[in-house]
Protein backbone atom coordinates (compact mmCIF):
# COMPACT_ATOMS: atom_id res chain seq x y z
CA UNK A 1 0.00 0.00 0.00
CA UNK A 2 2.63 2.46 0.90
CA UNK A 3 4.65 1.58 -2.28
CA UNK A 4 1.57 2.37 -4.12
CA UNK A 5 0.78 5.65 -2.65
CA UNK A 6 4.66 6.40 -3.26
CA UNK A 7 4.50 5.02 -6.75
CA UNK A 8 1.31 7.94 -7.02
CA UNK A 9 2.84 10.94 -5.30
CA UNK A 10 5.59 10.92 -7.97
CA UNK A 11 2.92 10.98 -10.39
CA UNK A 12 1.38 13.74 -8.71
CA UNK A 13 4.58 15.65 -7.86
CA UNK A 14 5.47 15.33 -11.90
CA UNK A 15 1.65 16.86 -12.49
CA UNK A 16 3.17 19.97 -10.00
CA UNK A 17 5.81 20.01 -11.53
CA UNK A 18 4.44 19.97 -15.35
CA UNK A 19 2.13 23.35 -14.26
CA UNK A 20 5.13 24.88 -12.76
CA UNK A 21 6.79 24.68 -15.84
CA UNK A 22 3.82 26.10 -17.86
CA UNK A 23 3.70 28.95 -15.61
CA UNK A 24 7.05 29.83 -14.67
CA UNK A 25 8.63 29.80 -18.29
CA UNK A 26 5.93 32.79 -19.39
CA UNK A 27 7.44 34.69 -16.22
CA UNK A 28 11.13 34.35 -16.77
CA UNK A 29 11.11 34.23 -20.78
CA UNK A 30 7.60 36.39 -21.44
CA UNK A 31 9.45 39.60 -22.04
CA UNK A 32 12.23 37.86 -24.78
CA UNK A 33 9.45 36.25 -26.32
CA UNK A 34 7.22 39.48 -26.43
CA UNK A 35 10.06 41.38 -28.04
CA UNK A 36 10.61 38.72 -30.82
CA UNK A 37 13.65 37.69 -29.27
CA UNK A 38 13.70 34.02 -28.92
CA UNK A 39 10.44 31.83 -29.94
CA UNK A 40 9.04 29.39 -27.63
CA UNK A 41 10.83 26.45 -28.23
CA UNK A 42 14.26 28.26 -28.02
CA UNK A 43 12.49 29.77 -24.87
CA UNK A 44 11.77 26.69 -23.36
CA UNK A 45 14.95 25.15 -23.73
CA UNK A 46 17.26 27.87 -22.11
CA UNK A 47 14.57 27.92 -18.88
CA UNK A 48 15.17 24.37 -18.47
CA UNK A 49 18.72 24.54 -18.39
CA UNK A 50 19.26 27.18 -16.15
CA UNK A 51 16.30 25.98 -14.29
CA UNK A 52 18.14 23.34 -13.33
CA UNK A 53 21.29 25.24 -12.20
CA UNK A 54 19.24 27.14 -9.62
CA UNK A 55 17.44 23.82 -8.42
CA UNK A 56 20.39 22.42 -7.83
CA UNK A 57 22.54 25.27 -6.10
CA UNK A 58 19.92 27.53 -4.58
CA UNK A 59 17.33 25.77 -4.29
CA UNK A 60 18.34 23.44 -2.10
CA UNK A 61 17.34 25.97 0.91
CA UNK A 62 13.96 26.48 -0.05
CA UNK A 63 13.47 22.68 -0.16
CA UNK A 64 14.63 22.55 3.38
CA UNK A 65 12.29 25.36 4.22
CA UNK A 66 9.39 23.71 2.98
CA UNK A 67 10.04 19.55 3.75
CA UNK A 68 10.71 20.26 7.51
CA UNK A 69 10.21 24.23 7.65
CA UNK A 70 6.16 24.85 7.46
CA UNK A 71 5.59 21.81 9.24
CA UNK A 72 7.67 19.04 10.92
CA UNK A 73 8.65 16.16 8.15
CA UNK A 74 7.01 13.59 9.65
CA UNK A 75 3.73 15.16 8.58
CA UNK A 76 4.09 14.45 4.96
CA UNK A 77 3.21 10.72 5.41
CA UNK A 78 2.61 8.75 1.45
CA UNK A 79 -0.83 10.05 1.72
CA UNK A 80 -0.75 13.57 3.31
CA UNK A 81 2.42 13.87 -0.06
CA UNK A 82 -0.13 13.03 -2.52
CA UNK A 83 -2.72 15.31 -1.39
CA UNK A 84 -0.70 18.56 -0.96
CA UNK A 85 0.53 17.94 -3.81
CA UNK A 86 -2.49 17.13 -6.16
CA UNK A 87 -4.22 20.48 -4.84
CA UNK A 88 -0.99 22.24 -5.69
CA UNK A 89 -1.08 20.82 -9.01
CA UNK A 90 -4.95 21.42 -9.68
CA UNK A 91 -4.55 25.14 -8.70
CA UNK A 92 -2.21 25.87 -11.14
CA UNK A 93 -3.44 23.66 -13.79
CA UNK A 94 -6.52 25.99 -13.42
CA UNK A 95 -4.30 29.44 -13.61
CA UNK A 96 -2.26 28.14 -16.42
CA UNK A 97 -5.43 26.96 -18.34
CA UNK A 98 -6.33 30.99 -18.25
CA UNK A 99 -3.32 31.50 -19.28
CA UNK A 100 -2.27 33.16 -16.30
CA UNK A 101 1.65 33.13 -14.85
CA UNK A 102 0.27 31.42 -11.02
CA UNK A 103 2.21 32.37 -8.02
CA UNK A 104 3.45 28.41 -7.80
CA UNK A 105 5.73 28.72 -4.25
CA UNK A 106 2.24 30.48 -3.25
CA UNK A 107 -0.05 27.84 -4.26
CA UNK A 108 2.43 25.34 -2.84
CA UNK A 109 3.02 26.65 0.62
CA UNK A 110 -1.06 27.07 0.52
CA UNK A 111 -1.17 23.27 0.32
CA UNK A 112 1.44 22.23 3.11
CA UNK A 113 -0.58 25.36 5.24
CA UNK A 114 -3.80 23.70 4.59
CA UNK A 115 -2.06 20.43 6.49
CA UNK A 116 -0.77 21.90 8.96
CA UNK A 117 -3.64 23.68 10.25
CA UNK A 118 -5.74 20.83 9.99
CA UNK A 119 -3.25 18.91 12.38
CA UNK A 120 -2.41 21.39 14.35
CA UNK A 121 1.39 21.37 13.40
CA UNK A 122 1.74 25.02 11.24
CA UNK A 123 4.74 26.48 12.35
CA UNK A 124 3.25 30.51 12.55
CA UNK A 125 6.78 31.86 13.39
CA UNK A 126 8.37 30.75 10.12
CA UNK A 127 4.48 31.40 8.09
CA UNK A 128 4.84 34.89 9.41
CA UNK A 129 7.88 35.72 7.90
CA UNK A 130 7.31 33.73 4.59
CA UNK A 131 3.80 35.76 4.69
CA UNK A 132 6.03 39.16 5.33
CA UNK A 133 8.51 38.46 2.20
CA UNK A 134 5.57 37.92 0.15
CA UNK A 135 4.26 41.14 1.18
CA UNK A 136 7.67 43.26 1.22
CA UNK A 137 8.67 41.34 -2.00
CA UNK A 138 6.43 42.58 -4.58
CA UNK A 139 5.76 45.94 -2.79
CA UNK A 140 10.26 46.59 -3.38
CA UNK A 141 9.72 44.78 -7.07
CA UNK A 142 6.60 47.78 -7.28
CA UNK A 143 8.61 50.78 -5.33
CA UNK A 144 11.88 49.98 -7.54
CA UNK A 145 9.95 49.94 -11.37
CA UNK A 146 7.65 53.57 -10.12
CA UNK A 147 11.56 55.19 -9.27
CA UNK A 148 13.14 53.55 -12.25
CA UNK A 149 10.38 54.63 -14.67
CA UNK A 150 9.91 58.73 -13.22
CA UNK A 151 13.56 59.15 -12.36
CA UNK A 152 15.74 56.84 -14.54
CA UNK A 153 14.11 55.21 -17.43
CA UNK A 154 13.81 57.97 -19.91
CA UNK A 155 17.23 59.11 -19.83
CA UNK A 156 18.32 55.61 -20.38
CA UNK A 157 15.40 55.30 -23.44
CA UNK A 158 17.41 58.57 -24.57
CA UNK A 159 20.48 56.87 -24.59
CA UNK A 160 20.47 53.50 -25.01
CA UNK A 161 16.93 53.01 -26.86
CA UNK A 162 16.51 49.39 -28.92
CA UNK A 163 14.06 49.63 -31.85
CA UNK A 164 11.34 47.34 -31.38
CA UNK A 165 12.05 43.95 -33.32
CA UNK A 166 9.17 43.19 -35.27
CA UNK A 167 10.46 39.88 -37.13
CA UNK A 168 12.50 37.08 -34.88
CA UNK A 169 16.06 38.02 -34.29
CA UNK A 170 17.60 35.15 -35.49
CA UNK A 171 16.10 34.00 -39.31
CA UNK A 172 16.47 30.97 -41.47
CA UNK A 173 18.07 31.51 -45.30
CA UNK A 174 15.89 28.89 -47.08
CA UNK A 175 17.75 29.67 -50.32
CA UNK A 176 19.89 27.19 -50.91
CA UNK A 177 19.82 23.20 -50.19
CA UNK A 178 20.55 24.00 -46.30
CA UNK A 179 18.68 26.58 -44.18
CA UNK A 180 21.58 29.26 -42.82
CA UNK A 181 20.78 31.22 -39.62
CA UNK A 182 21.41 35.03 -40.08
CA UNK A 183 20.72 38.43 -38.37
CA UNK A 184 17.31 40.06 -38.94
CA UNK A 185 18.78 42.48 -41.00
CA UNK A 186 16.54 45.42 -39.50
CA UNK A 187 18.19 45.10 -36.75
CA UNK A 188 21.06 47.30 -35.63
CA UNK A 189 24.06 46.09 -33.74
CA UNK A 190 22.34 47.99 -30.55
CA UNK A 191 19.21 46.01 -30.71
CA UNK A 192 21.56 42.75 -31.11
CA UNK A 193 23.02 43.81 -27.99
CA UNK A 194 20.09 44.93 -26.20
CA UNK A 195 18.40 41.32 -27.71
CA UNK A 196 21.45 39.10 -25.99
CA UNK A 197 21.14 41.17 -22.27
CA UNK A 198 17.31 40.59 -22.58
CA UNK A 199 18.08 37.06 -22.90
CA UNK A 200 20.91 36.80 -20.56
CA UNK A 201 18.57 38.56 -17.81
CA UNK A 202 15.86 36.01 -19.01
CA UNK A 203 18.25 33.19 -18.25
CA UNK A 204 18.99 34.55 -14.92
CA UNK A 205 15.12 34.77 -14.13
CA UNK A 206 15.04 31.14 -14.89
CA UNK A 207 17.86 29.93 -12.87
CA UNK A 208 15.99 31.93 -10.29
CA UNK A 209 12.62 30.22 -10.59
CA UNK A 210 14.71 26.94 -10.84
CA UNK A 211 15.97 27.80 -7.15
CA UNK A 212 12.40 29.19 -5.51
CA UNK A 213 10.07 26.17 -7.58
CA UNK A 214 11.71 23.04 -7.32
CA UNK A 215 10.47 22.52 -4.01
CA UNK A 216 7.22 23.27 -4.53
CA UNK A 217 7.20 20.04 -6.99
CA UNK A 218 9.48 17.95 -4.31
CA UNK A 219 9.23 19.23 -0.89
CA UNK A 220 6.61 16.60 0.31
CA UNK A 221 8.57 13.67 -0.78
CA UNK A 222 11.72 15.33 0.44
CA UNK A 223 10.34 15.63 3.44
CA UNK A 224 8.84 11.71 3.83
CA UNK A 225 12.11 10.27 2.40
CA UNK A 226 10.46 9.07 -0.54
CA UNK A 227 13.31 10.87 -2.46
CA UNK A 228 16.43 12.78 -1.67
CA UNK A 229 17.26 15.99 -2.54
CA UNK A 230 18.98 15.27 -5.71
CA UNK A 231 16.73 13.16 -7.01
CA UNK A 232 14.00 15.46 -6.24
CA UNK A 233 15.36 17.90 -8.39
CA UNK A 234 15.92 15.51 -11.06
CA UNK A 235 12.54 14.90 -10.93
CA UNK A 236 10.99 18.45 -10.80
CA UNK A 237 13.45 19.93 -13.34
CA UNK A 238 12.56 17.51 -16.25
CA UNK A 239 8.51 17.95 -15.43
CA UNK A 240 9.04 21.67 -15.29
CA UNK A 241 11.24 21.32 -18.48
CA UNK A 242 8.33 19.28 -20.10
CA UNK A 243 5.28 22.03 -18.87
CA UNK A 244 8.31 24.55 -20.76
CA UNK A 245 7.74 23.17 -24.01
CA UNK A 246 4.00 22.67 -23.85
CA UNK A 247 1.56 24.06 -21.39
CA UNK A 248 3.97 27.87 -21.53
CA UNK A 249 2.74 28.69 -24.71
CA UNK A 250 -0.14 30.15 -23.07
CA UNK A 251 1.94 32.15 -20.25
CA UNK A 252 4.24 32.95 -22.55
CA UNK A 253 1.59 34.76 -24.76
CA UNK A 254 -0.13 36.29 -21.54
CA UNK A 255 3.18 37.80 -20.44
CA UNK A 256 5.01 39.04 -23.49
CA UNK A 257 1.83 40.52 -24.87
CA UNK A 258 -1.34 40.87 -22.43
CA UNK A 259 0.20 42.81 -19.74
CA UNK A 260 1.82 44.91 -21.99
CA UNK A 261 3.57 45.10 -25.05
CA UNK A 262 6.87 45.55 -23.83
CA UNK A 263 9.87 47.20 -25.12
CA UNK A 264 13.39 46.04 -24.71
CA UNK A 265 14.76 48.15 -22.49
CA UNK A 266 11.86 47.38 -20.13
CA UNK A 267 11.95 43.85 -20.52
CA UNK A 268 15.83 44.34 -18.96
CA UNK A 269 14.69 46.79 -16.04
CA UNK A 270 11.85 43.87 -15.28
CA UNK A 271 13.57 41.07 -15.47
CA UNK A 272 16.81 42.34 -13.12
CA UNK A 273 14.76 43.62 -10.68
CA UNK A 274 12.32 40.53 -10.35
CA UNK A 275 15.33 37.68 -10.53
CA UNK A 276 17.35 39.99 -8.03
CA UNK A 277 14.30 39.72 -5.35
CA UNK A 278 13.34 36.10 -5.72
CA UNK A 279 17.08 34.92 -5.87
CA UNK A 280 17.82 36.58 -2.69
CA UNK A 281 14.78 35.32 -0.83
CA UNK A 282 15.55 31.50 -2.26
CA UNK A 283 19.54 31.85 -0.78
CA UNK A 284 17.52 32.67 2.66
CA UNK A 285 15.20 29.28 2.31
CA UNK A 286 11.91 32.09 1.60
CA UNK A 287 9.98 30.27 -0.66
CA UNK A 288 8.52 33.25 -2.76
CA UNK A 289 6.71 34.29 -6.19
CA UNK A 290 8.65 35.17 -9.37
CA UNK A 291 5.55 36.12 -10.87
CA UNK A 292 4.11 38.15 -8.69
CA UNK A 293 7.48 40.47 -8.37
CA UNK A 294 8.18 40.34 -11.85
CA UNK A 295 4.31 41.70 -12.79
CA UNK A 296 4.50 44.48 -9.78
CA UNK A 297 7.93 45.55 -11.28
CA UNK A 298 5.48 45.89 -14.85
CA UNK A 299 3.14 47.75 -13.24
CA UNK A 300 5.47 49.83 -10.77
CA UNK A 301 7.75 50.94 -14.04
CA UNK A 302 4.55 51.85 -16.27
CA UNK A 303 3.10 54.12 -13.14
CA UNK A 304 6.80 55.56 -12.47
CA UNK A 305 6.87 56.53 -16.56
CA UNK A 306 3.11 58.00 -16.06
CA UNK A 307 3.99 60.16 -13.42
CA UNK A 308 6.54 61.99 -15.08
CA UNK A 309 3.86 64.26 -15.92
CA UNK A 310 3.47 66.13 -12.92
CA UNK A 311 6.02 67.39 -10.02
CA UNK A 312 5.93 66.04 -6.47
CA UNK A 313 5.18 69.83 -5.47
CA UNK A 314 2.69 70.38 -8.16
CA UNK A 315 0.46 67.20 -6.71
CA UNK A 316 1.35 68.23 -2.82
CA UNK A 317 -0.34 71.88 -4.04
CA UNK A 318 -2.69 70.60 -6.29
CA UNK A 319 -3.66 68.27 -3.11
CA UNK A 320 -4.40 71.52 -0.96
CA UNK A 321 -6.73 73.18 -3.41
CA UNK A 322 -10.06 71.12 -3.06
CA UNK A 323 -11.17 72.41 -6.93
CA UNK A 324 -8.20 71.66 -8.09
CA UNK A 325 -7.75 68.24 -6.16
CA UNK A 326 -11.39 67.44 -7.74
CA UNK A 327 -10.00 68.21 -11.12
CA UNK A 328 -7.34 65.85 -10.68
CA UNK A 329 -8.87 63.25 -9.45
CA UNK A 330 -11.31 63.30 -12.49
CA UNK A 331 -8.40 63.03 -14.44
CA UNK A 332 -6.71 60.10 -12.59
CA UNK A 333 -9.77 58.05 -13.04
CA UNK A 334 -9.49 58.92 -17.02
CA UNK A 335 -5.91 57.48 -16.60
CA UNK A 336 -4.60 60.96 -17.36
CA UNK A 337 -2.39 62.22 -14.73
CA UNK A 338 -1.44 65.14 -17.80
CA UNK A 339 0.33 68.56 -17.40
CA UNK A 340 -0.67 71.89 -17.61
CA UNK A 341 0.24 71.80 -21.46
CA UNK A 342 -0.94 68.19 -21.99
CA UNK A 343 -4.01 67.28 -24.63
CA UNK A 344 -7.44 66.46 -23.51
CA UNK A 345 -6.62 63.03 -25.20
CA UNK A 346 -4.38 60.92 -23.06
CA UNK A 347 -3.16 56.85 -22.55
CA UNK A 348 -6.12 54.65 -20.84
CA UNK A 349 -3.56 53.28 -18.28
CA UNK A 350 0.10 53.82 -17.16
CA UNK A 351 2.86 53.16 -19.46
CA UNK A 352 6.22 50.99 -19.55
CA UNK A 353 8.27 53.23 -22.16
CA UNK A 354 8.31 54.55 -25.46
CA UNK A 355 8.58 51.73 -28.02
CA UNK A 356 10.79 52.85 -31.39
CA UNK A 357 8.64 50.81 -34.06
CA UNK A 358 8.74 52.47 -36.90
CA UNK A 359 12.30 54.20 -36.72
CA UNK A 360 14.84 52.64 -39.01
CA UNK A 361 18.47 50.93 -38.21
CA UNK A 362 20.41 54.64 -39.49
CA UNK A 363 17.48 56.29 -37.50
CA UNK A 364 18.48 54.64 -34.19
CA UNK A 365 22.32 55.12 -35.02
CA UNK A 366 21.69 58.94 -35.36
CA UNK A 367 20.09 59.30 -32.44
CA UNK A 368 22.61 57.69 -30.53
CA UNK A 369 25.25 60.07 -31.78
CA UNK A 370 22.93 63.25 -30.36
CA UNK A 371 20.64 61.66 -27.50
CA UNK A 372 17.24 63.52 -27.51
CA UNK A 373 17.05 65.51 -24.44
CA UNK A 374 14.35 64.70 -21.98
CA UNK A 375 11.98 66.78 -20.64
CA UNK A 376 12.16 67.64 -17.35
CA UNK A 377 9.27 66.03 -14.95
CA UNK A 378 6.34 68.20 -15.04
CA UNK A 379 7.20 68.74 -18.36
CA UNK A 380 6.34 65.79 -20.33
CA UNK A 381 3.60 64.92 -22.60
CA UNK A 382 2.11 61.28 -22.23
CA UNK A 383 0.12 61.34 -25.40
CA UNK A 384 3.34 61.41 -27.35
CA UNK A 385 3.32 57.43 -25.97
CA UNK A 386 2.74 55.50 -28.44
CA UNK A 387 -0.77 52.79 -27.82
CA UNK A 388 1.13 49.58 -27.80
CA UNK A 389 3.33 50.42 -24.97
CA UNK A 390 0.01 51.00 -22.60
CA UNK A 391 -0.16 48.74 -19.62
CA UNK A 392 -3.30 46.59 -19.43
CA UNK A 393 -5.74 46.70 -17.21
CA UNK A 394 -8.24 43.86 -17.35
CA UNK A 395 -5.31 41.59 -18.11
CA UNK A 396 -3.55 42.75 -15.07
CA UNK A 397 -7.32 42.16 -13.03
CA UNK A 398 -7.08 38.82 -14.43
CA UNK A 399 -3.94 37.75 -13.19
CA UNK A 400 -4.08 39.31 -9.50
CA UNK A 401 -7.71 37.37 -9.28
CA UNK A 402 -5.71 34.22 -9.93
CA UNK A 403 -3.36 34.83 -7.82
CA UNK A 404 -5.43 35.64 -4.60
CA UNK A 405 -7.77 32.58 -6.18
CA UNK A 406 -5.25 29.65 -6.75
CA UNK A 407 -3.39 29.62 -2.74
CA UNK A 408 -6.27 30.07 -1.73
CA UNK A 409 -8.12 26.97 -3.39
CA UNK A 410 -5.20 25.03 -2.61
CA UNK A 411 -5.05 25.81 0.85
CA UNK A 412 -8.83 25.17 1.78
CA UNK A 413 -8.72 22.06 -0.33
CA UNK A 414 -5.79 20.70 1.34
CA UNK A 415 -7.21 21.69 5.04
CA UNK A 416 -10.68 20.16 4.38
CA UNK A 417 -8.72 16.93 3.21
CA UNK A 418 -6.91 16.28 6.06
CA UNK A 419 -9.65 17.37 8.31
CA UNK A 420 -12.47 15.45 7.23
CA UNK A 421 -10.76 12.26 5.59
CA UNK A 422 -6.71 11.47 6.02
Amino acid sequence: MVSALVVIGLLVAAFVGYNIGGSSTGVAFGPAVGSRIVGKVTAAALFTVFAFWGGWTVGRNVIDTMSDGIVPASQFTPAASVGVLFFAGAALLLSNLYGVPASTSMTAVGAIVGLGLATDTLRESLMFTIVSAWIVAPLVAFLVGVAVGRYLYPHLDARIAFTRIEDPLVQFDRSGAMPRPRLNENASPRDVVGAVLVVVIACYMGFSAGASNAANAVAPLVGNGAVTIEQGILLAIATIGLGGFTIARRTLATVGDGITDLPILAALVVSIVGATIITVLSQLGIPASLAVSTTCCIIGLGWGRASRAVTLAEVAATAADTEAATDLGQELTTGALAGPEAEQTTPEGPTVGTLASGESAQQVEQAAEEPPEVPPIGEEKLDELTAESLFDPAATSRIVILWVLSPTLSAVGSYLLFLLVL
